[in-house]
Formats: C-alpha cells, structure tokens, sequence
C-alpha cells in the first residue's frame, strides 16, 4: 500500500515537472529570436552587405476593360530599378520566371518552390486598378523560404505620377527590411553642358534619383553653375554668367522666379545653405581684392567675415550642425581641405596625402567627401571629420567628381567621364554598386541631392 503510494506520487511529481517544462519551453519559443521565425532584415550597418535576391513580376492589371496595360511592367521596372539602386537587392530577370509561376499569382495560388528554385528570397506580387485619373496599387511581399506574406499595403496616386507611386513603394520596402527610410522620391539639380552655336552653354535641370522626369530649370542661355538645394527642398542657389560675372542667384522652384542676392564685383561663387534654418549662406566672395568665405543672408546682406589669409579660400561646406564650415584653400601651397570651427575661430588641415583635394561635402553620418587627384586622375574619397580612415571609393575608373551626399548620408552622388561624356552616377558610401543614372544629351556635372 505504501509502495504504491509513493509511486503514484512519483509519477505525478514527473508528470507536473514534464508540464512546467513545456510551459517554460512554448514561453521561450515565442520570445527568443531563432533564425527560422525571425523576419528576413537588412544590416545596413555591417561591414559587408548580402544582397537579396527579389522576383518581381508585371503588375497585374485589374482595371475595368484591362485598360492602362502599359502600366504593369511599367511599375515593375521602377521598383526592380529602385532596389537595384539602393545597393541590397539584386532583381532576377523575368526570363527566369518558371511557366505558370506569375499566372498562379493572378490566381492567388503562389507555389513558393517555383520561385525558389530560381533562386528567389523575397516575391513581391502587385495588381493596380484605374479609376479615372488615379491608379490603387496593392502590393504583396513574401518571404519565399518560409512561403509568408511580410507585407502588404495598397497605395494610391494619380496615373500620369505612376513612376512616384512606385517610388513609395520603393520607399517603404527598403524601410520595412532595413529600417531606414527609402531616398526614391528625393531629386538631383545638376548642371547640363551642351555645345550652343556661339558658345558652350551650361543650364540647370533637375531629375529624380533614378535619372527620370528631367526638367531645365534656367533657361539663360549663358553658363549657370553650382546648383544647391535649400534645406526645405523649395529653392536653389546657383551661380550665373547671364548678367555679366559670376554672381549668386536665388530660384524659387514653386513659382519659377528667381533673384540675384550677390552681386558685388569679383567672386560671388561656391555657395551652400547653413543647414540649420537655411537663413543664412556661406561663398566666396573677392570683397576686398582676396577670395575669402563669408556668410551672407537671403537679401544678400553680409553676416561674417569666416576666412581672413592671404590665400585663396573657396568652396564652403557646412557641418550637419552648422557650427563648423570645410574649406578648400591653397595657404599650404595647392589646394587642400581645412576646417574651421565657427564658435572658437580655430582653424585646421584636413587633407595632407595628394598634392590636389577639393569640393567638399559633409554628410549627416560625419564624413567628408571630396574629389582628390592622384597619378594624374581625380577620384572620390572620403574622411572622417577628424582626419582619420581616408578611402578611396572610385580608384580605378576615369574621373570622378562633384560628390554630394544623400539625406541620410548612406549613398553618394558624383560625376564621371569612365563611360566617355560626364554623367551622373550613384553609389553607396562605401563605394559599392556605383550606377549610371543620367544618359541624356550633353553632358551632367555638378549634382546636388535634395533634402528630401
């Protein structure tokens, strides 16, 4: 009797230990990360970066009368070209698609294997419908190893703004695996250089991020150079030759019109907004018979006096908290790049390897890039603010230069002549995936890349 107790109690005790197990075990399953529940994300911060390979597909035409075909492999193309772009997804070609595979996503019946076995990790599966002038997107996307959905969104625009639709989406796939925010609906002003019958002609023009929707900005028929972005995205400085030296105008893009704010004789060239405000802007001016940089406010008046040498000081570029400014300047003999704190005064170089560094840009994330010369070719290379951890990004491919950092200072714009003609090319900050996107006549220098 006792024997039997005790075994009866024994396996009771087993039994309440084998269910707390359980317990704890379920709890742990559905708050520790594992690889095969955690969502597919992107490091965007690693050293180096596997790119994803993405399926995508025509979008489905749902509309009425399947009218607006045209749109489907349209959209499509934006956002295969978008992710390209960004440098973390490579985009399997259409040929590859397996017979059957895009009819059964119309159908609602996706056979995951089809798109593995091809070497897909991610499907993104689209239908747009038109109604009168706008376009509802609804967009799918699947994670095809584990054959789930991780997103789904419909978004709407108008039909003849379809390619900023696709933009969105772009935008908010990129956020959704990284969780950063997407640059596709940002812009480039840029310089145009074209031959015109008496002499070359040099406009402004601004393009989306993807090299499309251009439109010409000044029509001075004479040399308009160094366009910069306001940090509300709704003007542009730029430097212009129509009245006679180079003096600074300012182009309100919402209603077209433009005003001169620096004219004074000799240099009003090189400027660039204080990122704090846009109340106020740096240049060079020659008042008083040396090239030295100023700050000056929208009615052109003069705030400061920033450089005082003897040597010439040129091309400005504010710190992302505005208190200190780069600089080129030949005081070391050719020109190189210096600091200047705004608050103490204090002056350093940045650049000492090459004998020819300028046009510099200071990114959000701290870092300085500029166009340097070495064994006779000019290429982008970056540095931290301190002067450490130099790197050259386009060693090797004709010349690059005029390097303008993305919003989130994660992408870098320049020029380069590696295809014959200057065009303009992106590429990530680390040098990688560098991307043609301007292919137009003429030739395109000069980029700036919008706020926003």
């Amino acid at each position: 009797m006792t024997k039997s107790k005790s075994t009866s109690i024994s396996k009771s005790s087993k039994s309440t230990s084998l269910l707390i197990l359980a317990a704890i075990l379920c709890i742990l399953s559905l708050t520790c990360p594992e690889p095969a529940r955690a969502r597919i994300f992107i490091d965007i911060n690693a050293p180096s970066i596997r790119q994803l390979r993405i399926s995508i597909p025509p979008f489905e035409n749902r509309t009425p009368e399947a009218a607006h075909p045209d749109l489907g492999p349209k959209l499509a193309g934006v956002v295969s070209n978008d992710l390209e772009l960004s440098g973390y997804f490579i985009s399997i070609e259409e040929e590859a698609f397996l017979p059957g595979a895009v009819e059964d996503i119309a159908r609602e019946r996706i056979r995951f294997k089809d798109w593995s076995v091809i070497g897909s990790e991610l499907l993104l599966a689209c239908s747009y419908r038109g109604v009168g002038n706008s376009v509802e997107l609804e967009a799918r996307l699947y994670d095809v190893f584990r054959g789930r959905r991780v997103y789904s969104k419909r978004l709407l625009g108008k039909i003849d703004e379809h390619r900023a639709l696709a933009h969105r989406l772009s935008n908010e796939i990129l956020y959704l695996l990284t969780g950063q925010k997407g640059m596709f609906l940002s812009r480039f002003a840029f310089v145009n250089r074209r031959k015109g019958k008496k002499q070359m002609i040099k406009e402004i023009f601004t393009c989306d991020v993807d090299g499309h929707n251009i439109k010409q900005i000044t029509f001075d028929k004479s040399i308009a150079l160094l366009p910069r972005w306001s940090p509300d995205g709704r003007k542009l400085l730029y430097n212009s030759y129509k009245d006679g030296g180079p003096m600074l105008f300012l182009k309100d893009l919402s209603t077209g019109m433009d005003r001169r704010i620096s004219s004074r004789t000799g240099l009003n060239i090189g400027a660039c907004w204080d990122p704090k405000g846009g109340r106020r802007v740096a240049l060079t001016l020659s008042h008083g018979n040396n090239p030295d940089i100023y700050t000056i406010d929208l009615k052109g008046n003069i705030l400061d006096q920033i450089t005082r040498h003897w040597g010439i000081d040129v091309s400005p570029a504010f710190s992302p908290d505005g208190s200190r400014i780069a600089f080129v300047s030949n005081r070391s003999g050719s020109p190189q790049i210096f600091i200047r704190d705004l608050s103490s005064g204090a002056e350093r170089r940045l650049t000492f390897e090459g004998k020819y560094n300028t046009s510099p840009a200071w990114s959000s994330l701290d870092r300085i890039a500029f166009s340097g010369m070495s064994n006779g070719r000019i290429d982008i290379y970056t540095i931290r603010a301190d002067g450490t951890d130099l790197r050259n990004l386009t060693g090797g491919r004709g010349n690059n230069e005029d390097p303008c950092w993305s919003p989130d200072g994660r992408y870098l714009a320049f020029s380069s002549n590696r295809e014959g003609g200057y065009h303009l090319y992106v590429m990530t900050a680390s040098g990688h995936n560098p991307r043609r996107i301007t292919f137009g006549n003429g030739e395109q220098t000069s980029p700036s890349w919008s706020p926003f």
